[in-house]
């Protein structure tokens, strides 16, 4: 009876393991909070704008499919303009608490705001405030100045997050942030941007900390055009940009590889990036922030679908 009751006991103490091994894994993934209000619809998502200081997890993905979005962010919505940028009332105070999608996708998103500022999912992140874990899929935005698939201006933190779809404007146009003057670390875009000042990949213009990330989407403009970054005065570090899908040669930060080489893990493996190869686009490795699939795949985030 002694020996099958030990029996027991060590077998529960590996299940608490395996428990505990599982929980932390997910907190590495899944960043700093895994806790706030559900979002689960458009409504619940356009209903951040009454409390900027809270934390929020995103449930599922958000698409034209979802509850609010012919009334909130499609192409039909407020006559046209379509989704109106996360802000507080009356334009202020900025976001501050955390955005964690939990590896869910934003999709689909409409903006046509051409008389105004700051334009993105969300309008401005402030200094403590922190987005994560989110994918900003098929966005198509058009305003005039400090644009991104993400947020039009960040002085916070973004990483683990992505964007593809088209970014429009006059000033500061970037796939995930028009202007960055905080930390935006293990994010990328794919996004088609334009401007005519400050177009970059991944941000129109940065004052802050970028590192460990990518862009590789086609980058078009006039004055202070990259292919990651338009208009610097940051840091860069450890970060890529595609010169033959962006049309760009240059940019005011990171360093430009063709898509042969952004395809090679070695690329990332040199400047440091937390990646591992895996065998197939369908593989993931959640020990990792990135995987890719060598010589054939650009990276990708490990917990993307």
């Amino acid at each position: 009876m002694l020996e099958k009751l030990n029996f027991y006991i060590k077998r529960l103490g590996i299940l608490l393991v395996m428990i505990s091994l599982i929980a932390a894994m997910e907190g590495c993934i899944f960043g700093p909070s895994s806790q706030g209000i559900e979002i689960r619809t458009w409504y619940d998502l356009d209903n951040i704008r009454n409390d900027m200081s809270n934390d929020y997890i995103l449930m599922n993905d958000l698409d034209s499919t979802t509850a609010g979005y012919d009334e909130l962010a499609g192409p039909a919505a407020d006559e046209g303009k379509g989704w109106h940028p996360i802000i507080g009332p009356g334009g202020d105070p900025p976001f501050t608490g955390i955005f964690n999608g939990q590896g869910y996708e934003i999709r689909d998103m409409f903006i046509d705001l051409p008389d105004i500022g700051y334009v993105g999912l969300f309008s401005i992140v402030g200094e403590e405030g922190h987005i994560l874990n989110i994918g900003v899929v098929n966005a198509d935005i058009t305003s005039t100045a400090y644009i991104g698939g993400l947020v039009g201006g960040n002085a916070g933190t973004i990483s683990n997050s992505y964007s593809t779809g088209s970014v429009t404007g006059a000033y500061m146009v970037g796939g995930v942030a028009g202007v960055n003057s905080g930390t935006v670390s293990d994010s990328y875009s794919t996004s088609s941007i334009t401007s005519e000042t400050g177009a970059g990949g991944l941000a129109g213009q940065s004052f802050g900390t970028i590192s460990n990330s990518y862009s590789t989407g086609s980058v078009t403009g006039s004055n202070y055009t990259g292919g990651l970054v338009g208009y610097n005065e940051g840091t860069v570090s450890g970060s890529f940009w595609d010169i033959e899908t962006s049309g760009q040669a240059t940019s005011a930060g990171g360093t430009g590889k063709t898509t042969a080489e952004m395809q090679l893990i070695t690329t990332f493996q040199g400047a440091g990036w937390n990646i591992i190869a895996v065998e197939n686009a369908v593989t993931r490795n959640l020990a990792y922030i990135w995987n890719m699939v060598n010589e054939q795949t650009y990276p990708f985030l490990s917990w993307e679908s």
